[in-house]
């Protein structure tokens, strides 16, 4: 089953399409923001988390885009998750002169500490994260070259999902149980 989620405003148009989250091999992903370096990240992300998409998205400023691009793919994901899912997960990933490790929580509680040499990319971490409602470590071992620090923390990040992901043979993977919101309008 795919669900599709799209977000419009005067600055930016996205459009997420989610589709298996597999956590097996590496997942179809495609993704045209007409940014190509973040076109690149955000693939490897979701193809590392085994998370079947498809992005596009158009907008005024890189910031923007980048921005709104990752708080629909953290709502559409947030949407998706399955309530019995192991919750957690860690990665370190070594790519040449950088390490860089990522741990995340998908249980309902936002929260993000990281800083990568970009600040714009650990903004997008940021903003993916309070949209799936995630607690988001991202840490930075060493490296000197930028490209391979942001893509080792895209490439941890993404591996860390898949592992929180995971189906959990626990069942709900928590002490409370199932967290509920109920909503009701009110006139």
């Amino acid at each position: 089953m795919k669900s599709q989620f799209r977000r419009k405003t005067k600055e930016t148009s996205v459009t997420v399409t989610i589709g298996e989250l597999s956590a097996r091999g590496l997942s179809e992903v495609s993704v045209s923001t007409g940014l190509p370096f973040y076109d690149h990240m955000l693939s490897t992300l979701l193809k590392y988390a085994g998370i079947q998409a498809s992005v596009e998205a158009t907008g005024d400023l890189r910031h923007h885009i980048m921005e709104d691009v990752a708080i629909v793919v953290g709502e559409a994901i947030r949407a998706r998750l399955p309530a019995e899912c192991a919750r957690y997960g860690g990665r370190t990933i070594p790519m040449d002169d950088a390490l860089v490790e990522a741990t995340i929580d998908v249980g309902g509680r936002f929260y993000f500490e990281g800083t990568l040499p970009n600040k714009l990319y650990s903004h997008v971490l940021r903003s993916l994260a309070g949209a799936l409602s995630a607690t988001l470590h991202v840490r930075v071992l060493r490296g000197r070259d930028r490209h391979h620090v942001i893509e080792a923390a895209f490439k941890a990040t993404g591996l860390a999902l898949r592992e929180a992901l995971c189906p959990s043979a626990a069942g709900v993977f928590s002490t409370k149980g199932a967290a509920a919101l109920e909503r009701e309008d009110l006139s």
